[in-house]
């Protein structure tokens, strides 16, 4: 593809160097695919892909919408109940899927003229909850790949009545999250598949509906009713249901007097049923016509998916294939379902192998639907587009031609054939006046990097969750630690004084001195100041937070409030680990690939639920595996103590003592002792049995079942 195509390079650096939204669009042909290919291999953002279909999500290297957001099958109404289930369809996701979804940045969607307004809607769903942020898509940037004027997405006379409630139609732009986001339209125009102008002329009327008596007389010229190619010419009929063009197969392979022989494919791991690329069970014979549904990926490039052959010979190993000239040996390839995955040692988001399906990579192709054929190009085809049935189905058809000569109508184009949806009019409309430019693109950039660097001193989320936290240990450890809650409100009121209202003023130095310079490398003034602040907020967040990482959670007897407060911490910590990663990566310099990858390292959870902070011994040392080390926790020495407890190593024994003793008969530790009384014992370390029953909670008949090991263990702890 041309490395100079202006739109393509405006495309690649709204991607790579931007946030906006971009709806990326083009005529059949204009390389849109190729554009993703090359854009997965650049960008250093963290990136997914996805497809309506598995067909299509395997062309773009991607996965289905719908696996990859584990959504059920069937409607989503937004705040509505559907099918007895939650219309949020809240799964159960993986750690792997929660660290992606927590540290995605871009998510790109090929296809995107199949899916359904709804559907996005639902993605935004869980993007808003695992994002953290209250914004479209939780502020993940979103590239929508494709060409309105083919392909619709489906809506049933069963399923329409009930999404319009909603939606005023069924296609993508009429999202209700789509409608809260600003975005960027470019459409691709240089067309690679055909090289004839007139031809391309002719595809862009059907494309725009704007056929002309002479358009219409070139294309019916090439109507031919009875035509049947001769043998060995390599023609496709693309048919607009299945069970036309698995008539015209079965009724060619039957006429066919060879021996049929079946090829079993072997099926690995996950790999749907729906987006097997051939048959499983391949039943070929010599002279049957066959196409490449899969790129040849030797150093040969022999065939490309869509190559058009005829069956010359049969082993059990392999096939022999005349394409024209060239004669093709084939034997099983294996198409892999990826999965995504972070890498543990970057945090970068990487393909996993979920399953595979290996087979010969062909096809029976006298006719296939023209639904399949999107992305395919073919020399010569046969339409039979006379039952087109939705949008955009003939220009698909006609499209997949390179050339008018190779084309052949089985029935004639009609004028009620092809239609255009106003709706979709109406957006190309309202998208035409969202058209980028080269100087728009550069002070998008700007703005690009004032949002993140003011995101960066941002400390409103980080001091809301912090608050939360002090709230629940307000609830649940005042009474019997009121140190612990006193040093969690501290905390909190030190965020807000010290990092929250000076990272207000500074994002105002950020926006006045943004402007000075059209790129941030030019501007050193900004440079400097950024610079300067992460070195202080590096110091200043990890001393704050010091405390409060390095003691215990205190032990709590009520098990939901103990889980709850745990997460809490967890999760708080979590949003710290990131602010600290990007302030010690950027101390030298600010840049985006250090800022992207120092996120992504931070989200790199060893799992998604919360830990428990089990109390230690003394002497030994935490478990915990944080993959961001801070000056809070790499220059200060690991406190064991709790501020309310005057014995922190009694306390210890006591709640292991009662631990084994809760597992021994079976019961909740605060059945053996409430957490109250161990407290006491403590801070009281009785030396006799007199002195024990004087302690609030211990009566007789605790003193005679565990009188003696408590005395023990007090004993033990002042020996120690």
């Amino acid at each position: 593809m041309e490395t100079k195509n202006p739109e393509i390079e405006l495309a690649r650096n709204y991607a790579l160097y931007t946030h906006r939204n971009i709806f990326l669009t083009g005529k059949a042909g204009t390389g849109k695919t190729t554009f993703l290919r090359h854009l997965q291999e650049e960008s250093s953002k963290r990136m997914i892909v996805v497809a309506p279909t598995g067909v299509a999500a395997i062309n773009a290297g991607g996965v289905t919408i719908h696996s990859f957001f584990q959504l059920a099958p069937g409607l989503f109404l937004p705040g509505k109940m559907v099918a007895g289930g939650d219309a949020r369809n809240r799964f159960s996701f993986s750690k792997q899927k929660v660290n992606i979804l927590r540290s995605l940045d871009l998510l790109v969607i090929d296809e995107i003229s199949m899916v359904r307004a709804d559907l996005l809607d639902a993605i935004d769903d869980v993007l808003r909850r695992y994002q953290k942020r209250d914004q479209p898509f939780g502020g993940v940037q979103l590239l929508l790949i494709g060409d309105l004027q083919q392909l619709a997405p489906v809506a049933t006379e069963q399923e329409w009545p009930l999404l319009q409630e909603f939606y005023q139609t069924p296609y993508f732009f009429s999202s209700q999250a789509l409608q809260q986001t600003d975005f960027v339209y470019i459409e691709l125009h240089h067309v690679y598949r055909q090289q004839d102008n007139n031809f391309v002329n002719i595809l862009n009327a059907v494309r725009d509906n704007q056929l002309t008596t002479q358009v219409m007389q070139v294309l019916n010229a090439r109507y031919k009713p009875h035509y049947r190619p001769t043998d060995g010419e390599d023609w496709i009929t693309l048919t607009t249901h299945n069970h036309q063009a698995a008539y015209i197969n079965n009724q060619r392979m039957e006429e066919l007097k060879t021996t049929p022989v079946t090829f079993t494919a072997k099926v690995t791991g996950e790999f749907p049923e729906s987006s097997y690329p051939t048959d499983k069970e391949l039943t070929l014979k010599v002279g049957a016509q066959v196409m490449f549904c899969k790129n040849d990926p030797s150093s040969a490039k022999a065939f490309y998916n869509g190559r058009i052959g005829r069956v010359e010979t049969i082993t059990q190993e392999k096939i022999t294939v005349r394409c024209g000239n060239d004669r093709i040996e084939v034997g099983p390839l294996t198409w892999s379902n990826t999965k995504y995955t972070t890498d543990s040692a970057t945090g970068t988001i990487s393909e996993e192998i979920a399953g595979t399906f290996t087979q010969i990579p062909l096809r029976t192709a006298w006719a296939i639907t023209i639904h399949k054929s999107q992305g395919l190009t073919f020399d010569h085809a046969i339409i039979n587009a006379g039952r087109a049935f939705s949008h955009g189905q003939v220009y698909v058809a006609l499209s997949r031609c390179r050339t008018l000569e190779g084309l052949v109508l089985a029935t004639p184009i009609t004028a009620d054939l092809i239609t255009s949806d106003p709706d979709v009019l109406h957006f190309n409309t309202y998208a035409s006046e969202h058209i980028p430019t080269a100087e728009s693109f550069l002070r998008d950039r700007r703005s690009f990097i004032e949002d993140i660097l003011c995101r960066i001193f941002d400390f409103s989320a980080l001091s809301m969750r912090l608050r939360f936290y002090e709230r629940l240990a307000s609830e649940h450890l005042s009474q019997l630690f009121p140190g612990y809650a006193r040093m969690v409100a501290a905390t909190a009121s030190q965020v807000d004084s010290e990092l929250m209202a000076v990272g207000v003023k500074f994002q105002q130095q950020i926006r006045q001195l943004s402007p000075l310079a059209n790129s941030y490398s030019e501007n050193t003034a900004l440079r400097e100041r950024v610079r300067k602040a992460m070195s202080y907020y590096a110091t200043a967040t990890a001393r704050i937070f010091g405390d409060l990482f390095e003691q215990e959670i205190p032990e709590i007897d009520n098990v939901r409030a103990r889980e709850q407060v745990t997460r809490e911490l967890e999760l708080l910590r979590t949003d710290f680990d990131e602010k600290m990663a990007v302030f010690i990566a950027c101390m030298n310099d600010f840049s985006l690939t250090a800022y992207w990858d120092a996120k992504a390292k931070a989200s790199m959870t060893e799992d998604t639920t919360p830990r428990k902070r089990s109390p230690r011994k003394r002497g030994e040392k935490s478990t915990s595996t944080r993959k961001t080390s801070s000056p809070a926790s790499s220059t200060q020495g690991t406190k064991t103590d709790i501020g309310d407890i005057q014995n922190p190593d009694l306390y210890r024994r006591l709640l292991d003592w009662r631990k084994r003793v809760a597992v021994e008969r079976h019961l909740p530790a605060s059945y053996i002792m409430p957490l109250r009384t161990v407290i006491a014992i403590t801070n009281t370390a009785p030396a006799n049995l007199d002195e024990l029953l004087d302690i609030p909670g211990v009566g007789p008949k605790t003193a005679s079942e565990y009188g003696a090991d408590l005395l023990a263990l007090v004993r033990e702890s002042l020996q120690a």
